[in-house]
């Protein structure tokens, strides 16, 4: 029996689907962002083509169980990162190298794409955090 059933807690359970579906979920949150705030973009575009070659590399290794610890250790940063750069890119910062529309719009494109990042972010810390669990055990 799970430790965590015994001592109270809920057993939490992630699995490949779980963070697979997590991965088309984060990034699909990042390319509507792309879509709707980018003139002119599209899959093609090098504003979505590259990071969607980061996204599928990463998820690649997850899907492999060989790799599937730095796939999740290469989606738990990439999405965290994408979770900074929703925010960041979002505010009118003099480091930037644009001047990011500020109207609710915008906001809220930038809400949905940082919002498709969290549950990515949860599932890869849960099973990065299980995982270690599991070596101690």
């Amino acid at each position: 029996m799970d430790d965590a059933a015994t001592d109270g807690r809920t057993p939490t359970r992630i699995g490949p689907l779980h963070v697979a579906a997590a991965t088309v979920l984060a990034w699909a949150g990042f390319f509507v962002h792309n879509i709707a705030d980018l003139p002119g973009q599209t899959l093609a575009s090098s504003e979505s083509l590259l990071p969607t070659v980061v996204w599928l590399v990463a998820a690649a290794l997850w899907l492999l169980p060989r790799t599937r610890r730095a796939g999740a250790w290469s989606l738990l940063v990439w999405s965290t990162i994408n979770l900074v750069g929703a925010v960041l890119s979002v505010l009118p910062l003099p480091f930037l190298p644009f001047e990011p529309e500020q109207t609710v719009r915008h906001y809220a494109f930038h809400g949905v794409y940082l919002l498709s990042q969290l549950p990515l972010i949860a599932a890869t810390w849960i099973w990065l955090h299980s995982l270690g669990e599991r070596r101690r055990a």
